[in-house]
C-alpha cells in the first residue's frame, strides 16, 4: 500500500509517538521510512549581530550545531528502526515554514504517506498556536497520518 513514508519530528515527546507508530507502520508494509526534522533559519539580525561580537562564520556554526542536534535526535530512531528491520533516512531542513519544508520533501522523496502528530487544539487555542499539522494537511495531494 504505502513504499515510503515521510516521519515529521521536531524531537518533541509527542512527536516521538508519531515516530514510533510510523516506523511501526513501516515494517509490516515493507516501506522505507524518511525521518524529517526542521529547523529555523539563523535571522539576518542574529548573524549581523554575531559577526559584529567578533564571531567568524555564525552560519556555519549554526548549520554545525543544527545538524549536531539532528544527529543526537535520530540516534534513537536509526536504533529502534534496525531493530525493527525498517530502513529510515534522516533528512533536516531548514525553513521558517516547517508545514511547507514537510510538503516539499515528501514531494521530492517520492513519499506517499506523511506521519505526523497533532496536539489536537482547536478554536481559539488553534488559532493562536497555529499548526503546522492543519498546514500539511490543508495544502498536501499526499494521504497524511496523524498521531495524537
Amino acid at each position: 500500500m504505502y513504499k515510503h513514508i515521510l516521519i515529521a519530528t521536531d524531537g518533541s515527546e509527542l512527536a516521538d509517538k508519531g515516530v514510533e507508530h510510523g516506523l511501526a507502520l513501516a515494517k509490516p508494509l515493507g516501506a522505507k521510512v524518511t525521518v524529517l526534522t526542521v529547523t529555523e533559519p539563523l535571522s539576518a539580525t542574529a548573524v549581523q549581530a554575531a559577526v559584529q561580537g567578533g564571531m567568524d562564520n555564525p552560519l556555519g556554526l549554526y548549520e554545525h550545531q543544527m545538524d549536531e542536534e539532528v544527529r543526537k535526535l535520530s540516534d534513537p530512531i536509526m536504533k529502534k528502526a534496525a531493530e525493527l528491520g525498517v530502513t529510515v533516512e534522516v533528512e533536516r531542513e531548514t525553513d521558517e515554514f516547517p508545514a511547507e519544508a514537510i510538503i516539499r520533501t515528501a514531494k521530492r522523496k517520492g513519499c506517499d504517506l506523511i506521519v505526523m502528530s497533532s496536539h489536537g487544539r482547536r478554536g481559539v487555542s488553534k488559532f493562536l498556536l497555529g499548526s503546522q499539522t492543519s498546514e500539511v494537511l490543508v495544502h498536501t495531494t499526499i494521504p497524511v497520518h496523524v498521531i495524537r
